[in-house]
C-alpha cells in the first residue's frame, strides 16, 4: 500500500499529546559548533588517560569533579577555569574531568536539568537546551579539562557524545537494557551505579551486559530512525554510592563489591561516589568518604581506581523558583561542597597516591 494512502487515525493516537515539536537533527547542531580538532585530542586524551587507569596501567586515581548538574553556564565555566588549572598542577597524582551533567533524573517531579529546560522556567525549550549544552562542553574542552556527564535520554549522545571522556549511567538506570544497550555503543569509559536500595549486583550485570554487542533502535546523525549495531565497551566498571541511607566505600563494602566481580569475570576495579548515600546527601561529609577512600589507597589499594565529587563554586544548594534571585555559584539540585573544600580533598587524594608510590 503506497504510504500516501494509510490512513492515521486520529480517534487513538496521541491522545494525551498536547505538541508535538520537530527536534533539530544532530547533524546541524555538530555544524554549528564543532569540535576543533584541538579539543578532540583533549577528548581521545582524557578517554585514553581514563581507560589506563581503569586497567592499572596507569597508577593515577581518577576524579571526577563538578556540580550535581549545570544551570548556569556562565557560573559552570569559573569553575571549569579553576579546575583546570588544579588539573594541570595535579596532574603527576590524579586525572581530573569535570563533572558537567546536562541530565537530571528524578524520582518523582522536579527540574529535568538544563537539556530540558535551559531557561529554568518550564518552557522545556529542548532545542535550545541541546545547542547550549554542547556549547558549554566544547567551552571546557577547550580549556584542556576533559568532561564526564551522565547519560540519561538516550538519543542525547547523539549531540554532545562525541565531546564527552566519561561517561555514567545512574543509579536509576543501570538496570535498565536500553542503558546498558547505550553504553555497549559508546566511545567513552562508562560508569554503572549500584542501585538506590545499595544492590552492587545489578551494576555488575550491566557492566557485564554493556561489554558485548547489542543492536536496538536510536537514531542516526541525520535525525533518521536507525538500528545500531554496537561492538561492546570493555572500559566500563561499577560505582559505588551507598544506599538506604548506608554508605558502601569502607574497605569490606569494596571487598565485597571486588568479590562480585570477580565471580562475574570482570575486572576488579571500583570508582567511588562521595555523595549520596555515602555522604548522607551531606556535603559536608564527602571530606570524610574520600578521608577512608585515601587511606585505603595510601594502604596500596589498586582496585579503587577513581571517586567522584559533588562540588561548586559555593557550598549547599539553593530552590528554584521561590521568587528569589539565584545565588551564582550554587547548586539547584543536590547540595555540594565549596571550591576550597574541593581543594583540601584533592590534595589528600594526592598524599593518598603518593604515599602508595612510596609503598611500592
Amino acid at each position: 500500500m503506497p504510504l500516501g494512502s494509510i490512513k492515521i487515525s486520529d480517534e487513538v493516537r496521541d491522545q494525551r499529546i498536547d505538541q508535538v515539536i520537530p527536534l533539530r537533527a544532530p547533524t546541524r547542531v555538530l555544524s554549528e559548533l564543532p569540535l576543533a580538532s584541538e579539543s578532540a585530542e583533549v577528548v581521545r586524551r582524557g578517554r585514553g588517560e581514563i581507560a589506563r587507569i581503569l586497567n592499572r596501567e596507569d597508577d593515577r586515581v581518577l576524579a571526577v569533579v563538578g556540580p550535581c548538574s549545570v544551570h548556569d553556564p556562565d557560573g559552570a565555566l569559573e569553575y571549569a577555569t579553576r579546575l583546570s588549572a588544579s588539573a594541570r598542577e595535579l596532574q603527576s597524582e590524579l586525572c581530573i574531568a569535570m563533572r558537567v551533567y546536562f541530565e537530571k533524573p528524578r524520582t518523582t517531579t522536579g527540574w529535568k536539568g538544563f537539556i530540558n529546560d535551559p531557561h529554568l522556567d518550564g518552557s522545556a525549550d529542548v532545542n535550545a537546551g541541546l545547542a547550549l549544552a554542547r556549547k558549554l562542553m566544547l567551552e571546557v574542552v577547550d580549556l584542556g579539562l576533559p568532561v564526564a556527564c551522565e547519560f540519561l535520554d538516550p538519543i542525547t549522545p547523539q549531540y554532545i557524545a562525541d565531546a564527552v571522556a566519561w561517561g555514567a549511567i545512574g543509579a536509576r538506570t543501570t538496570e535498565s537494557q536500553i542503558h546498558r544497550q547505550l553504553a555497549s555503543g559508546l566511545s567513552m569509559p562508562v560508569g554503572f551505579k549500584n542501585r538506590t536500595d545499595g544492590n552492587i549486583q545489578v551494576a555488575v550485570d550491566a557492566v557485564r551486559a554493556a561489554a558485548v554487542p547489542h543492536a536496538f533502535a536510536g537514531i542516526d546523525l541525520d535525525g533518521t530512525p536507525a538500528v545500531l549495531h554496537t561492538r561492546g565497551n570493555t572500559d566500563c566498571h561499577i560505582i559505588l554510592r551507598g544506599g538506604r541511607g548506608a554508605p558502601n566505600y569502607d574497605a569490606e563494602s569494596v571487598r565485597g563489591a571486588l568479590d562480585s566481580l570477580r565471580a562475574a569475570g570482570l575486572p576488579e576495579r571500583v570508582v567511588i561516589d562521595a555523595s549520596h548515600d555515602n555522604s548522607g546527601k551531606d556535603p559536608a561529609r564527602q571530606a570524610a568518604v574520600i578521608a577512608g577512600v585515601s587511606e585505603q589507597v595510601a594502604g596500596g589499594d589498586r582496585a579503587i581506581v577513581g571517586v567522584m565529587l559533588e562540588s561548586f563554586l559555593l557550598a549547599g544548594r539553593q530552590d528554584l523558583g521561590d521568587g528569589q534571585p539565584l545565588t551564582y555559584g550554587q547548586s539547584i539540585t543536590d547540595a555540594c561542597m565549596s571550591w576550597e573544600q574541593t581543594l583540601t580533598v584533592l590534595a589528600e587524594l594526592v598524599d593518598a597516591v603518593r604515599a602508595r608510590r612510596a609503598a611500592g
